[in-house]
């Protein structure tokens, strides 16, 4: 026992000595120190560069050290289009409170405003980066937190403009409270894994609001994606949650608002499809689950390409859409089940709320705009109305088994919180 106390003081004392021998440094024009660079230059691991209000023209900040730089009032970083404006390359940084602008743009380099490289338990946050390439750049760098960063692009096209958030060969990476906007992606992951992207607002770029290359174990929670070229890609991924998200007016001739291409085993719930040219657009994806969403006044609710195996599709609402269930194809392996749709014209004799008469919700016209899009002109003809008539009645060129057999009478009341 008396060792075990002896223990305990000398852990107590080398503690507090490392915080007795912490110091902070301070960088401003008036200051002993008056750049950042030098600032970090003088300071060890443990301490802080405290930067106050003011201009620094400084570029190829290299931070080594598990430092904390912090900005007092939002000072701002200039970088003067020189190329990188800082980079870490260490565990345990923290990055806090400055305005960071003219990243340098090459075409053979991707400058970002802040890189950070093969480092753990970083902390970047409160950031405002404007006229930027990249914004924030993570690369083989795990758990850390990005928080509450402001990105502000001039982006036209996708091919000379980056990403506003990109992570690249990370693991567990909480992206939360950042708004990112008019750049080519808002958020992007390559070869990403438990990643939790929450309470963004991504809007207003030129490529999409989200895109996933080969990222797995990944959720996507409480979000806001809004006329960008496109909401969401997820592409070549597994084991996600997309969940509680407004995803809302993408809309243009090749615009969607959530793509799903060879994903497997992943839940999308409880979100708003909201006015998109496409709700959501499936391609080469096995058992996924779409339950609890809103599709309201979408051109396509749900456009599903081929070779898409044991989905469910339960307890949604397809509101008002030009299309709910557009399918490419004679073959069914997925259920649908429990959804209102705002179309369906059965009726509910023993009043439990469930209609008495399957719906089928893949109309012919469908078939026939996805083999001839000059048809969309026809849309509210009667002639059309008959010929979606006479395909529910005798199925020929769209699923015969593709109904749901339980439709609801009233719209579902979902959870948005």
């Amino acid at each position: 026992m008396k060792n075990k106390h002896h223990i305990f003081f000398l852990l107590l004392i080398l503690f507090s000595s490392a915080n007795l021998w912490s110091k902070t440094i301070t960088v401003c024009s008036t200051c002993p120190v008056k750049s950042i660079q030098e600032g970090v230059l003088q300071a060890a691991d443990g301490d802080t560069v405290l930067v106050k209000k003011g201009i620094y023209k400084e570029a190829n900040i290299k931070i080594d050290k598990s430092i904390t730089l912090i900005g007092e009032d939002m000072p701002t970083i200039d970088g003067e289009e020189k190329g990188e404006i800082i980079t870490i390359g260490t565990d345990n940084v923290t990055l806090d409170g400055f305005r960071i602008i003219n990243v340098g743009v090459s075409y053979t380099t991707d400058y970002a405003a802040v890189r950070v490289v093969n480092s753990t338990g970083f902390l970047i946050q409160n950031l405002e980066l404007e006229k930027l390439f990249f914004g924030i750049y993570l690369q083989k760098s795990n758990d850390g937190k990005v928080l509450n960063n402001k990105v502000r692009g001039e982006a036209v096209t996708e091919f000379n403009s980056g990403n506003a958030i990109h992570l690249w060969y990370c693991k567990n990476v909480e992206v939360t409270g950042n708004d990112v906007q008019k750049v080519r992606d808002g958020i992007y992951l390559e070869f990403s894994d438990n990643i939790t992207i929450t309470n963004n607002l991504s809007k207003n770029n030129v490529r999409y609001g989200l895109h996933f290359m080969f990222s797995n174990d990944n959720r996507v929670i409480n979000n806001v994606f809004e006329t960008n070229g496109a909401g969401i890609a997820l592409m070549f991924s597994k084991f996600m949650e997309v969940e509680h998200n407004i995803i809302q007016k993408n809309w243009g001739t090749a615009a969607y608002g959530l793509l799903l291409k060879e994903v497997n085993d992943a839940n999308i719930k409880n979100n708003l499809f909201l006015e998109n040219t496409v709700g959501i657009t499936v391609e080469g994806s096995n058992r996924l689950e779409y339950s609890n969403n809103d599709f309201t006044s979408n051109g396509y609710a749900i456009k599903v390409k081929g070779a898409c195996y044991e989905n469910q599709v339960i307890n949604n609402n397809f509101l008002y859409n030009s299309f709910d269930i557009s399918y490419n194809g004679r073959i069914n392996n997925n259920k649908f089940d429990g959804n209102y749709w705002s179309d369906y014209t059965g009726y509910d004799l023993n009043k439990n709320g469930i209609g008495d008469v399957a719906y089928r919700p893949v109309k012919l016209f469908s078939y026939i705009v996805n083999r001839t899009p000059e048809t969309i002109i026809l849309m509210r003809s009667l002639f059309i109305d008959i010929i979606d008539f006479s395909e529910k009645v005798s199925p020929v060129f769209t699923p015969d088994d593709l109904m749901d057999e339980n439709p609801r009478m009233k719209k579902i009341a979902h959870d948005r919180n």
